[in-house]
């Protein structure tokens, strides 16, 4: 039984070597290839496989770009092949293989036969963790700048409304109550004039103080921000935005409120500036888990794959990546002469929402 066992496990030794895709070699104490698996032959050039196999004991530094120490990203200094008897249970390498460029590595060496001092060297490709990391540092980079971003906007939103806003109007009593004193029609005509132009601005700044970062976002939510939105849009483009939230006065996450309002507003926006219509309807509502936004126009439309749409096209960019701050779903339907239909579907299973 031992002997039929010892046999079974050489038998799947074997075949781990030979169709494993993780790259094994194996080296005598002098650097020299004694074998090598079918994935360690297919990275390697072929005049640094000959070289292997006439017994070069330098040829894995011909594909070999310097491995990771705790000073440099790529070094040959302290090489990992220099010193038979130290085993390193791993480490990360560099190789240039063949018709795939230089690729990252995850290593180890260690002896395997102390006698002979034959040691077992195995590589495994990093390729795949790198893309998986560098797409999340990625992601979290973008979340702190968009946060950052908010954040900022929300201080500079605060400061026009409480400061410079204030001051406006504590001038514009001032100009009123001038108005009743004993002065000239000139006067009083330039009074009025500088009145008209001080409400004009206080307004702007108003306005401003609320595309930058509505109060009504942090303090009520999604619903009263929406309101007060498309009062604003209805007054200024005679647009009518038609808003019916189907759900009950909740409120979520305050990451997955600005998403949802900040793509609904730029949605809406790009309905007035390119769909040409009297209309827009948003939806908001929840179901299987979700908060889904629909924002619909039967405008002019455009084509969805069209590489130069209308504008500058990082209004779209910007939904999706906000979008993916909160791992929600972004779809945009569109066709010629026949309107867009920009729809959000943000999982809650993670943020279930708060009663306001």
């Amino acid at each position: 039984m031992k002997r039929n066992g010892e046999s079974s496990v050489m038998n799947l030794l074997t075949k781990l070597y030979a169709n494993s895709d993780e790259i094994i070699f194996f080296f005598d104490r002098d650097g020299k290839v004694l074998s090598m698996n079918r994935a360690a032959e297919e990275i390697l050039a072929d005049d640094v496989y000959e070289q292997m196999m006439a017994g070069s004991t330098k040829a894995i530094c011909r594909t070999c770009k310097g491995y990771t120490s705790t000073d440099e990203l790529q070094t040959c200094l302290s090489c990992y092949m220099s010193n038979p008897e130290e085993d390193i249970s791993s480490f990360q390498v560099y190789f240039d293989t063949k018709g795939k460029g230089v690729i990252p590595y995850s290593a180890s060496i260690q002896t395997i036969d102390p006698e002979t001092g034959i040691r077992v060297f195995m590589l495994r490709d990093l390729t795949r963790q790198y893309k998986t990391q560098e797409e999340l540092n990625q992601k979290l980079m973008m979340k702190q700048i968009i946060k950052a971003q908010e954040n900022e906007r929300k201080r500079i939103s605060r400061e026009l409304h409480d400061s410079v806003a204030q001051e406006m109007l504590s001038s514009l009593v001032d100009l009123r109550v001038l108005k009743y004193m004993n002065v000239e029609a000139d006067v009083l005509k330039k009074l009025q004039q500088a009145e008209g132009s001080l409400m004009r601005l206080l307004d702007d700044i108003r306005h401003m103080s609320v595309e930058l970062r509505p109060a009504t976002l942090d303090d009520l939510g999604l619903m009263a921000a929406f309101r007060t939105h498309f009062k604003w849009i209805e007054k200024n483009y005679g647009v009518v935005v038609h808003f019916n939230p189907e759900l009950e006065a909740k409120r979520y996450n305050g990451e997955v409120e600005t998403v949802v309002y900040r793509v609904c507003q730029e949605a809406v926006l790009n309905a007035l500036k390119y769909a040409g219509v009297d209309e827009i309807v948003v939806r908001l509502y929840e179901a299987d888990h979700m908060l889904h936004l629909l924002v619909i126009d039967e405008g002019v439309g455009f084509e969805i794959d069209n590489n130069a749409p209308k504008g500058t096209g990082l209004g779209l960019y910007g939904m999706k990546e906000r979008a993916d701050l909160v791992e929600a779903n972004l779809q945009i339907r569109s066709e010629i002469g026949k309107g867009t239909i920009v729809q959000l579907d943000v999982p809650l299973r993670e943020q279930m929402p708060i009663d306001s």
